[in-house]
């Protein structure tokens, strides 16, 4: 595929069709004006945008697992304590490996 043999193709082609009256006054400088308005795409923004989508999403599942921890501890027996069956189960294998030795 050469370019400059495209290029020239397209330059007679618009040289054998010269723009007609229907097109309105200074059409490609308005144009080439809006081109250059547009501003790049910026990395950060998008960065920014996304992680704002993330801490939302992440407020709701904290608020969801917060109401939810509240209501378990509601309906659990008040004999039931987490952290004392959390100690058991972690130390419950310390001590079948300090009886195989």
């Amino acid at each position: 595929m050469n370019l400059d043999a495209i290029q020239e193709k397209l330059l007679a082609a618009a040289r054998a069709h010269p723009p007609g009256e229907q097109v309105p006054y200074a059409f490609e400088k308005r144009i080439m004006a809006r081109l250059a308005s547009v501003a790049a795409v910026d990395d950060w923004t998008l960065w920014g945008r996304a992680l704002w989508r993330a801490a939302v999403s992440c407020l709701a599942i904290m608020l969801l697992s917060g109401a939810w921890t509240l209501w378990s501890a509601w309906s659990q027996d008040p004999v039931t304590d987490f952290s004392q069956d959390f100690e058991t189960a972690v130390f419950a294998m310390a001590d079948t490996l300090g009886d195989a030795e």
